[in-house]
């Protein structure tokens, strides 16, 4: 089961979804010529990859931030930019610019020390934005939990797009994460299952305050659990302004 594109478009343009995703494209087009070359690409990650050993030791915390803009290969990131792309533009559209650009980089900087207090004394190093881009996921899982995403299932031959509420593709996807978690070694290299577990949980958690200001459940109810598009925008809009009967 593989998100491929939403049904939800935003109200304005994501300006800092495309700057994100052009930042990671650029800094990858400038190293992907040495992705076969393994001594030159274990010296770049060497310096600017974030080692959870090195951060525990109070080394490096640079790389906390650097490393959510390196990924290790072509999959790697056109699977993150893809994700970026469906569920960043309508959270950035309810945050606003400035504070979702905070708030994708908190979800980042989190993800690293979830993946460092899974395995803090690992000398792996650990690339993605991955981290940052689960955090996106949690929070649009609390603003929008029946948005529909279009997900392709592939079962050895059967190819199929389906329409799916958000809440079922993201529930599932953190299930997978928490599960990958639990069974494997902290000290191997492989997915970072932590880092992804913990920017989901980290981004749903900073949108509370969020939720709750646009009316909670309320907000649910307004909206269908669905990104208002401009027209259901502005009747929103409307139904704040109080009443008057007039005599």
């Amino acid at each position: 089961m593989f998100p491929i594109r939403d049904h939800n478009p935003s109200g304005r343009t994501p300006y800092v979804v495309y700057a994100l995703m052009a930042a990671n494209i650029l800094i990858f087009l400038g190293y992907a010529r040495i992705l076969n070359d393994d001594p030159a690409l274990y010296a770049l990650f060497g310096d600017w990859a974030m080692i959870p050993a090195d951060i525990s030791s109070g080394k490096n915390y640079h790389t906390l931030f650097s490393s959510m803009f390196l990924h290790a290969g072509w999959m790697h990131l056109i699977g993150n930019m893809l994700f970026l792309w469906i569920f960043g533009d309508n959270l950035e559209d309810e945050l606003g610019h400035l504070k979702f650009l905070a708030f994708y980089l908190a979800c980042g900087l989190g993800a690293g020390l979830a993946h460092v207090a899974a395995a803090p004394m690992s000398n792996v190093l650990t690339v993605g934005a991955s981290g940052a881009i689960a955090g996106v996921m949690g929070g649009y899982l609390l603003l929008f939990p029946r948005a529909r995403i279009d997900v392709l299932i592939i079962l050895i031959i059967f190819f199929r797009i389906f329409a799916i509420p958000a809440w079922i593709v993201l529930a599932a996807w953190f299930g997978f994460q928490f599960i990958g978690g639990l069974g494997a070694d902290p000290q191997a290299g492989g997915v970072a299952y932590w880092a992804h577990a913990g920017g989901f949980v980290i981004g749903l958690v900073l949108i509370v305050p969020l939720w709750l200001r646009l009316g909670g459940p309320g907000f649910w109810q307004r909206t269908h659990g669905q990104p208002p598009h401009p027209e259901t925008r502005y009747r929103l809009a409307e139904s704040r302004i109080p009443k008057i009967r007039r005599k």
